[in-house]
């Protein structure tokens, strides 16, 4: 038995795609679950032509057997491979063996490093999970009303803007969702702030990208339409509230929740589903794809026009772990069968190359390929 990734899935990318055709005013098209599964694993599918495929993970990401179970160490930037080594040393894997899951887990959180012990779900429950579970799906808070904004043009969200302060997946994904409902999605990078290049690659079709400080990111934020942002509670020095005047619609992201102790939590999917116990298993069993990035993402944007139709600012929360929630809830069934992602491939030109690339499913229209970080001037009114 498995969980049912593809109906999560597809019923993510259904509630977006309608959401957006509903600020149309047309009707929605049928979704196929194989789309709606691959396009939740397009990391796996983006490829420059002609060029060998990177691999998703650093060398010391992994899960590691400890004393009395399984860690999870996540190490894909940089700071947190070093943070892994302050914490365990040269060889993470002869540390982690005689030390207790948890443990390993504290030490590399300590150090500023991201890692996650294998819970069941009884302890998950106590530490964090019972928390999660009273938060909504998709939660939205009303921060001052207003009217929605007359729509017209050639997309469901043409004209609108979005600025999108997010990493790795799910915020990205946000982004890339509304890019392909039409609306202009600036992508800022923090100066000095590493950058995963190949999941860019594959998040950011249809954004501009520039850097910018966070002085510059408030001045932006005020001026969009949308802004998503995925940092930790009190690391931007302003908040929901404090663009609210402006009619902002902020969308929030997390790895472990907006309330509980975990709330302020570094994580990513794949810590999400050591700690939810999803990937419970000896070795740990994970998801056949970052089904909580994705479906987050999905989500976030599906919150997002669902602000934007209701007019005013409001603030939209979702998280890694509430949708592990909703993915433990949906039950198991029978293991996801592969398919041919062939039907929906498709190749597009980019800053790095000519991609190959999963299609955004629903999509009202056809998005450009990405740029690469800081191509762009952090300015609405620019235009090429």
């Amino acid at each position: 038995m498995a969980y049912l990734v593809t109906e999560l899935a597809t019923t993510c990318v259904r509630m977006a795609t309608q959401a957006a055709h509903d600020l149309w005013g047309r009707p929605a098209p049928a979704i196929d679950p194989g789309h709606a599964f691959e396009a939740f694993r397009s990391e796996r599918h983006t490829r420059v032509i002609g060029a060998d495929p990177s691999p998703l993970w650093s060398p010391l990401s992994g899960d590691y057997r400890a004393a009395d179970g399984w860690v999870r160490l996540h190490a894909n930037y940089p700071h947190h491979a070093d943070a892994i080594r302050r914490a365990l040393g040269d060889d993470p894997a002869t540390t982690v063996g005689g030390t207790p899951a948890v443990a390993v887990e504290d030490a590399v959180l300590a150090e500023g490093g991201a890692a996650a012990a294998l819970r069941t779900r009884e302890s998950w429950l106590a530490v964090q999970g019972s928390s999660v579970r009273t938060e909504p799906l998709v939660a939205l808070e009303e921060l001052a009303s207003g009217e929605p904004v007359a729509r017209a043009g050639d997309a469901p969200l043409a004209g609108v803007r979005v600025l999108d302060l997010t990493h790795v997946i799910a915020g990205p994904v946000c982004g890339r969702v509304l890019a392909a409902h039409g609306a202009d999605v600036l992508h800022v990078t923090p100066p000095g702030w590493p950058v995963l290049l190949d999941v860019m690659r594959d998040t950011d079709f249809g954004k501009r990208q520039c850097t910018t400080d966070l002085a510059g990111v408030r001045a932006l934020a005020a001026e969009a339409d949308v802004f998503v942002q995925s940092y930790r509670p009190g690391s931007l020095g302003f908040t929901a509230e404090d663009l609210a005047e402006a009619g902002t619609v902020v969308v929030s992201l997390s790895a472990y929740g907006h309330t509980g102790p975990w709330r302020g939590r570094r994580g990513f999917d794949s810590l999400v589903q050591m700690s939810t116990g999803i990937a419970a298993g000896d070795p740990p069993n994970p998801l056949p794809a970052q089904a909580l990035d994705h479906g987050t993402g999905w989500l976030a944007a599906y919150g997002a026009m669902t602000a934007l139709a209701r007019g005013g600012s409001w603030h939209v929360r979702v998280s890694l772990a509430r949708t592990a929630e909703w993915l433990h809830d949906l039950g198991q069934g029978d293991p996801v069968s592969e398919a041919d992602p062939a039907p929906w491939l498709t190749e597009t030109d980019s800053d790095f190359g000519r991609l190959r690339h999963i299609r955004v499913p629903g999509a009202t229209v056809r998005l450009p390929g990405p740029r690469r970080p800081g191509s762009d001037p952090a300015d609405w009114t620019w235009t090429a």
